[in-house]
């Protein structure tokens, strides 16, 4: 599974829709609103390269409001919370 993190720039007054819009997309896992450099974070999780290019230039990018994206393709992932499901597997409580 290839995890992508993509940060987008909306019109002010499309924000919430463009969110929502986006969010509804397949392969789009979630979509923050945030403060910062970037208006909306959307989180993906395709099983291929070429289906990041489906989602982000075919789809994203044609949503209303959208005014410029900047893809990050994640590597390896780091979280407490996989640390914890690893150690916890097999040691369910009855």
């Amino acid at each position: 599974m290839i995890t992508a993190i993509v940060l987008i720039q909306t019109a002010a007054d499309r924000l919430a829709e463009a969110a929502q819009e986006i969010a509804d997309l397949d392969g789009v896992d979630e979509v923050y609103s945030c403060a910062g450099d970037v208006d909306l974070i959307a989180m993906l999780r395709v099983r291929k390269h070429e289906d990041l290019a489906d989602i982000v230039p075919g789809r994203i990018n044609k949503v209303a409001g959208v005014l410029d994206t900047d893809t990050h393709i994640a590597f390896r992932s780091y979280s407490r919370r996989d640390e914890e499901a690893a150690f916890s597997i097999g040691l369910e409580e009855e």
